[in-house]
């Protein structure tokens, strides 16, 4: 069975927000179009503390973007972004959420960041996706949302270590950085996932099946 993984497409990842993704809300249209091709359908929320550690405004004199170590890890610094309760934290209206069965909330420990669906950064404590995931008889994941770069990136790298096939689908993400993009692309390539075009993938999905 293969499930869509929508990351954090969310206001504050989106062209207005606090920590907007260029482009982002582009692929919103295409992400809609595409959950109606995939049986189970999750969604990840960025999902901070007020005060969250991955924050500047939370460390007296650090800038927005600098680089700090934080419990061992490396730690960019953020605007404040995706505070619970907020709007900014809503997923994004045009997003169509008739189809997701559930929604994994996550960076809500206030000492530790957390960029990927499965884990926080420092791998300290799991979300619970990858064994809703099996216990929904999923092998395939395709991901999908905000920014490709980082949550997605580091939630490729996860799937792939729990042992999921996993294809990240390149036209219905966008990234901070397009260098950091094609970097995050040839790691998990190496790591043995996929990154394809919409088309692409769901193209060999349907001749596999």
């Amino acid at each position: 069975m293969k499930a869509l993984l929508l990351i954090d497409i969310q206001n504050d990842f989106v062209p207005g927000g606090a920590l907007a993704v260029p482009d982002g809300d582009a692929i919103i249209p295409l992400v809609n179009a595409l959950q109606t091709q995939f049986e189970l359908v999750i969604a990840t929320q960025d999902w901070h503390p007020a005060g969250h550690k991955s924050f500047a405004s939370a460390h007296a004199g650090q800038a927005v973007f600098s680089t700090i170590e934080l419990h061992g890890q490396s730690q960019v610094l953020w605007p404040d972004h995706c505070a619970q309760s907020t709007a900014g934290a809503d997923l994004h209206p045009a997003l169509e959420t008739h189809r997701i069965e559930t929604i994994f909330r996550k960076g809500m420990h206030p000492e530790i960041d957390s960029y990927s669906g499965f884990y926080d950064n420092g791998h300290l404590k799991s979300t619970g996706l990858a064994d809703y995931l099996r216990g929904r008889g999923v092998t395939q994941v395709y991901l999908a949302g905000l920014a490709a770069d980082y949550c997605v990136y580091f939630t490729a790298k996860d799937a792939l270590a729990e042992g999921f096939e996993t294809i990240v689908l390149a036209d219905a993400t966008r990234a901070i950085s397009e260098e950091g993009f094609a970097q995050a692309r040839a790691d998990i390539i190496q790591r043995g996932g996929q990154v394809l075009l919409s088309t692409e993938a769901l193209a060999t999905s349907r001749q596999e099946a």
